[in-house]
């Protein structure tokens, strides 16, 4: 064999290979693999796994960053700040209302703040502690209802008219002032500026004693009577109005029209219906107005 066939018979193998590696290579593209991908056996290589302080999968998935503050409910209202003179007010409708329903002993300043929502530091700031809003309470009951007996009486006329106007007064009183009428009769567990209820009976009495001695002279009667009588018909008022605080019934124009059945004709001169005089009850509005806090 010559050099020529030796180098004819190389290029005819060269010549057979290359188009053959060119097909498998088109397959390869095919398929979509990369020519270092021939090696279809090969497991492919492991993701790359950061690690924690990189910001790896753990720290990606950890919970995020504590929020310390207070949630806000979307479904609740803001309140607005109140002033000082609305704070004061509000807790001294709060204290009246709990001191009629549970008496001084039962009431606490953290009943008082909780039913207000505030802290317990505010009702020390506005009042001193409970015995401080209890007098203010008390005072202005007091007040109050002094304003619609001293109105009753002063209106002057017949004296049955007046006993009439002043049994009115006080059952007015206990229709629009329940809670504060209850807090009155209860004994008071400290010194007011005012007095008590007993107190206050009694100062309504020496009013009538007056009223009363100036119709005794005109009766020819003994007028150093008069505080006796004075004491008893105002005390016959107050005590009756105490029972028709819980009983209600009948009404008011009825139970004061038998108060002064009572206190003018006597047990020996009952009448069988007995009813106010005409116009009685119209007197009394100004009173009602009065005695409303």
């Amino acid at each position: 064999m010559t050099l020529t066939d030796v180098r004819s018979g190389f290029a005819t193998t060269v010549s057979s290979v290359a188009p053959a590696r060119r097909r498998a290579a088109g397959a390869r593209g095919a398929r979509g693999l990369r020519p270092q991908d021939s090696n279809l056996d090969r497991k492919a290589p492991k993701a790359c796994v950061l690690p924690l302080h990189q910001g790896g999968p753990a720290a990606q998935s950890a919970s995020p960053a504590r929020h310390n503050g207070r949630v806000a409910d979307p479904k609740r209202t803001p309140r607005s700040r109140m002033t000082g003179t609305q704070r004061r007010a509000q807790l001294l409708d709060v204290s009246r209302t709990l001191f009629a329903e549970k008496g001084f002993d039962n009431t606490s300043v953290e009943e008082i703040a909780a039913r207000a929502d505030v802290s317990k530091p505010v009702v020390y700031e506005h009042f001193g502690g409970k015995e401080g809003v209890y007098a203010v309470v008390v005072d202005r009951e007091i007040q109050a209802l002094t304003g619609a007996l001293t109105g009753a009486l002063e209106g002057g006329g017949h004296p049955k008219a007046l006993v009439e106007r002043t049994a009115l007064a006080l059952l007015s009183y206990i229709e629009t002032s329940e809670a504060g009428f209850r807090i009155l009769v209860r004994d008071s567990p400290v010194a007011q500026a005012t007095g008590t209820f007993s107190s206050l009976i009694g100062d309504v009495a020496t009013q009538v004693e007056h009223l009363l001695a100036d119709q005794f002279t005109k009766q020819g009667l003994d007028r150093r009577t008069a505080p006796i009588y004075a004491q008893m018909l105002v005390g016959m008022v107050a005590l009756t109005g105490q029972w028709w605080l819980d009983a209600r019934r009948p009404q008011k124009a009825e139970v004061a029209a038998h108060l002064v059945n009572l206190a003018w004709n006597g047990l020996s001169g009952l009448e069988r219906r007995p009813q106010l005089t005409k116009g009685t009850e119209k007197v009394t509005e100004p009173a009602r107005a009065a005695a409303r806090p």
